[in-house]
């Protein structure tokens, strides 16, 4: 059986990657880390080996900013993507936006972590 090959990158082209499958903890989280990061209010993730990730693209690897005492969020220095997280675990977290063919059924979130940071209108009835 081959493993899956997921293929993605950055907005301007020069962070590209490669991961292969399986895909690991498929989620959605609403922490501040997450928000200020992505300046979205949700963001969707998902989990690969560290060893299973490729940087490919003509910018290499992503530039790093130390978020907390585990882990660096991942960006584009050329144009500001946003792209994962880098754990000091042998885990790269990638945004689920930044894949080609984010559609994928293991790509699919299956929970939600701190639904609680979401704004009090959006734990009100609107759709997760």
């Amino acid at each position: 059986m081959t493993a899956m090959i997921y293929q993605g990158g950055c907005l301007c082209g020069q962070i590209r990657f490669e991961a292969r499958g399986p895909a690991a903890n498929p989620h959605t989280c609403s922490c501040k880390l997450c928000q200020r990061h992505s300046g979205a209010l949700t963001v969707a993730w998902v989990e690969f080996p560290r060893e299973q990730v490729s940087w490919t693209g003509p910018g290499g690897a992503p530039a790093t900013y130390r978020s907390s005492d585990y882990s660096s969020r991942a960006f584009c220095s050329q144009c500001g993507s946003s792209l994962g997280a880098i754990d000091d675990e042998p885990t790269i977290a990638l945004l689920l936006g930044t894949f080609d063919s984010n559609n994928r059924k293991a790509l699919m979130p299956t929970h939600h972590s701190f639904s609680g940071k979401r704004p009090r209108w959006w734990q009100a009835g609107v759709a997760p």
